[in-house]
């Protein structure tokens, strides 16, 4: 159709922590873009804060889409969300906006790119069902990457993520944050995974008389710090990637769709 965006889905991949929220907002907002997070935490529904969403201030009124997808424990696997992507992605670009796709899930992003096949094995089985599942099961038959993606990673020194994560725990455990983890254990239980991991299970010991607020920010920033290194590894290993510093994506990006971008 007229109007209908042509040039590629601009995907920024990173470590938690990474600064990815900041630079997704200034392209779309410069480039005419919606955002689709690929973050398998963001979609569940009322875990806000413990898994870093924008505030609606922070999304400057650019659409976001992926968050609050699911209830916490609800089945929700790579395959659904590589569906949903690609429906966002047609609606995106009939409306002449372009789409960015964003987040620290390589198994999201590698499914959209690469175009994976699932086999109904993985498709079909419960959570606890697809632990148990063979490498072979479990992940999909891969293509070579579509020229409709170009992939940009957000690289940092070591010792410099490191010292970003310490600074977003210090942002992280307020008051807020105990709430929300209250709440959640009062609604949903501490029977799902989701509950039990990332930055809930410290705050929820901390609440519990468990351990200190100091010592639950160091047992979060080393459980932070081990997950950016395995995301690292993960994105490390696909050569599509465009590696680049935070400040020099932005305008990376924009050379490439400028030309294609609907005045």
């Amino acid at each position: 159709m007229d109007g209908e965006y042509k040039g590629p889905v601009v995907v920024i991949a990173g470590p938690t922590g990474s600064g990815k929220t900041g630079v997704r907002i200034l392209i779309a907002k410069e480039a005419g873009g919606d955002i689709i997070s690929a973050d398998s935490r963001a979609i569940y529904k009322g875990m806000d804060i413990g898994t870093a969403k924008p505030t609606l201030e922070e999304r400057e009124g650019i659409t976001h889409y992926g968050f609050d997808l699911v209830e916490p424990g609800e089945r929700f696997t790579a395959a659904d969300w590589k569906d949903y992507a690609e429906q966002k992605i047609c609606s995106i670009r009939e409306r002449g906006k372009v789409p960015i796709v964003c987040g620290g899930t390589g198994l999201y992003i590698d499914a959209l790119v690469y175009n994976y096949k699932f086999h109904n094995e993985y498709k079909n089985c419960s959570e606890k069902q697809g632990s148990k599942l063979s490498f072979a099961e479990k992940y999909p038959d891969r293509t070579e990457m579509s020229s409709d993606y170009i992939i940009f990673g957000i690289e940092w020194p070591r010792e410099e993520l490191r010292r970003r994560l310490k600074e977003r725990l210090n942002k992280l455990f307020v008051q807020e944050l105990f709430d929300e983890t209250r709440r959640l254990v009062e609604t949903y239980g501490w029977g799902s995974q989701a509950m039990k991991s990332d930055i809930y299970q410290f705050a929820w010991g901390y609440l519990e008389g468990k351990y200190s607020l100091e010592r639950a920010k160091e047992l979060c920033f080393h459980d932070d710090w081990h997950l950016a290194r395995r995301q690292m590894t993960w994105f490390k290993r696909n050569p599509n990637i465009r590696w680049l510093p935070l400040a020099e994506i932005k305008s990376a990006a924009l050379e490439i769709i400028r030309p294609y971008i609907i005045n």
